[in-house]
């Protein structure tokens, strides 16, 4: 190395590495010929630099301006290379101006608030600590809560994310379910994961499981935990009893956002038992810090038939 070169390591942990590389590393041997003065070296994720400071942060910036464009449009060539070795201005090409995007997705993907009270959850959670997102199926409550949650993960707001939801078909007693504890309980999470895998690279994904970055566990797990530096959401609350709802409402530690989302015309508990979410919106409707926000029918983004769906049943007299 000469006696002016350093060298510096940068991580691409955040993006689908092998894919922004391209085929047989065919974007990186493109990269490097643009930058001759500069040895660059690619390990899976990490990325070594050798040369001049100078030389290593002007690769710096541009690498930058390339992640911008591949996540927002989920690819990457020669010639968006070239815009962006051209481009001397601080714009990243083709740069939407708008704060209203959450996280860039897989695959060029934009998750935004779409509808008057996603935004509204998107507010509530700049100015609460506790969310309750309550609407009916489609209205995207559940995936604009896990925007915010992995949105908070990249911005080092928070440490981990913790998804929970009660297990109610089986009682919350898994043990007769063959598998680990995610096998047990991958049934009743699965939007959650869906929502998941739009946002983060698989790779990424998979060490965020393994380092408990991202944890899964049943609301009856959560008894005498404290959540502390935790975006936390519950799913299908109307499915927890009061009890239940409590004792999670409670678990919330130093640096924690929790957000609770539920459908009340959907309650699957036995007949004996009450949903304790109902309940919960009303006593703690006027507590400073807590944000209750009631999504409706036109937040639907599904299906056109979704909404015609959840007009008829509102509309039939015979149930």
């Amino acid at each position: 190395m000469k006696a002016d070169s350093l060298e510096k390591i940068i991580s691409l942990e955040d993006i689908d590495y092998a894919h922004f590389w391209g085929t047989n590393d065919k974007i990186l041997e493109f990269v490097k010929i643009l930058f001759p003065k500069l040895k660059i070296i690619a390990r899976g994720e990490m990325l070594k630099l050798i040369g001049t400071e100078e030389d290593i942060n002007n690769f710096e910036k541009k690498l930058e301006s390339m992640i911008f464009f591949y996540e927002k449009f989920g690819r990457i060539d020669e010639k968006a290379i070239m815009q962006i070795m051209d481009n001397s201005g601080e714009e990243h090409p083709g740069e939407e101006t708008s704060s209203e995007i959450l996280v860039h997705g897989r695959n060029g993907l934009l998750i935004k608030a779409r509808t008057a009270n996603q935004q509204r959850m998107v507010k509530a959670c700049e100015n609460s600590d506790l969310i309750f997102a309550i609407g009916p199926a489609g209205t995207g409550k559940t995936y604009t809560a896990v925007a915010l949650a992995v949105r908070a993960l990249k911005n080092k707001e928070i440490k981990r994310i913790i998804l929970t939801r009660p297990a109610v078909e089986a009682g919350e007693n898994l043990g007769f379910l063959p598998g680990d504890l995610r096998d047990k309980l991958d049934p009743y999470l699965q939007p959650l994961y869906d929502a998941l895998r739009d946002m983060i690279p698989q790779q990424k994904l998979l060490s965020y499981w393994e380092d408990n970055t991202i944890e899964i566990a049943p609301l009856a797990f959560m008894r005498g935990r404290t959540l502390d530096n935790a975006f936390v959401i519950l799913d299908e609350a109307q499915n927890a009893t009061a009890s239940q709802l409590k004792m999670f409402l409670t678990r919330m530690g130093r640096n924690a956002k929790f957000i609770v989302t539920g459908d009340i015309t959907q309650i699957d508990l036995p007949k004996n038992q009450k949903s304790g979410l109902p309940q919960a919106v009303e006593i703690l409707d006027d507590i400073e810090g807590i944000s209750i926000i009631q999504l409706t029918k036109s937040d639907v983004i599904r299906h056109k038939l979704v909404t015609k769906i959840i007009n008829a049943y509102e509309n039939n007299k015979n149930e």
